[in-house]
């Protein structure tokens, strides 16, 4: 199935748009609450200050009229070829507010043109294909019906290795984007999610100042930290209970455990050390490390 078709001939990148790419289960939702607050933070610390102070921690003024307690990020940062190209009718994007704000899972090559040309930013997130490829199989788990059974992770595996995908190959995603960074490192921002878990101030702060958002002060940076962590998105009724409008599916099922080498819980030795030799083959001379 071509995503792209409608996006390609009819998406018109503004040169202050900013878009968020990924490959699938690799920190997407992650990513799209941290630009949202970032470039809503303004927004967010004077709804604050009309607030009055809290008189629990339960009643934690920050919590108040937060976007991200209504909706889930998905709503504030939709991905074009699934939520916007695919609706029927598709919504006016031209008549949206600037900065304009999206994310797609296409491949590089497959963007508009329009995307690569303008002065608009792209920020890319990606994560160690283990964790990926595991988050993938639980992800589809969750689509299957009670007939269907458990998706077997072995199918599962051999389907990642050799780059069946509905946005393609894991490691020419990656590449396509890595070395598009290398060229223009002003358009396009490389982010790591492991990097992200092992120092969010510093990767926060760095994607902000990206975005040409920077901190004022490190409150800023710990309030945006918190609205976002994983661990309380997951953990916001809209996201236990509510339902996603375009897959169906419950809000829930994108959030798991987020954690960095959780493909030890369900990946064979003999399975990891396979997908070592093909990284390490994959990403030969490219520059690019990811953890193995």
């Amino acid at each position: 199935m071509d995503f792209g078709t409608d996006l390609r001939s009819q998406y018109i990148a503004r040169d202050d748009d900013i878009i968020l790419a990924s490959p699938m289960k690799t920190g997407t939702t992650w990513l799209k609450a941290l630009c949202f607050s970032i470039l809503q933070k303004e927004e967010n610390a004077a709804r604050l200050n009309e607030e009055t102070l809290a008189k629990t921690e339960k009643d934690d003024p920050r919590h108040l009229r937060d976007p991200l307690v209504d909706n889930h990020p998905a709503v504030y940062v939709q991905t074009l070829e699934v939520q916007v190209f695919t609706a029927k009718p598709p919504p006016d994007v031209s008549a949206m507010e600037s900065p304009r704000l999206f994310h797609t899972h296409l491949p590089y090559t497959a963007l508009p043109d329009s995307i690569k040309t303008s002065n608009c930013k792209l920020v890319y997130i990606t994560r160690n294909p283990k964790d990926t490829l595991v988050s993938m199989w639980h992800f589809f788990n969750k689509l299957r019906t009670p007939e269907q059974g458990p998706y077997p992770f072995e199918q599962a595996f051999g389907s990642f290795i050799n780059g069946v995908s509905h946005f393609g190959p894991f490691f020419d995603h990656v590449l396509q984007y890595w070395n598009q960074s290398l060229k223009s490192p002003n358009k396009i921002l490389f982010l790591k999610y492991e990097d992200l878990k092992k120092d969010t101030k510093g990767e926060v702060k760095k994607l902000a100042s990206f975005l040409g958002k920077p901190f004022n002060n490190e409150k800023e940076v710990e309030d945006v930290i918190w609205r976002c962590s994983l661990e309380r998105l997951k953990n916001l009724e809209v996201n236990k209970n509510g339902i996603d409008p375009w897959v169906g599916m419950q809000n829930s099922a994108f959030f798991r455990s987020g954690i960095v080498g959780d493909w030890k819980n369900i990946m064979s030795k003999e399975l990891s050390e396979r997908l070592d030799q093909i990284t390490m083959q994959k990403l030969k001379d490219s520059g690019l490390h990811l953890e193995i």
